[in-house]
């Protein structure tokens, strides 16, 4: 998955962007208690195991 993939998932899940600091941007959803962070590198492909830490953060896996 490309991190604009990942950023796009989130915000269709209702997350929205409450905090940009260079590359590195903060998720939040109203009801869910973790602040998610995207390291964020454009079209790049994430790797496997930190796409899926970042969906389980904000349950959007199992």
């Amino acid at each position: 998955m490309k991190f604009s993939e990942l950023v796009k998932l989130l915000l269709q899940n209702g997350f929205i962007l409450i905090k940009e600091k260079g590359s590195v941007r903060y998720y939040h959803k109203p009801g869910c208690s973790n602040l998610i962070r995207v390291d964020y590198h454009g079209s790049k492909e994430i790797p496997t195991g930190t796409c899926n830490a970042i969906l389980k953060a904000a349950g959007l896996k199992n």
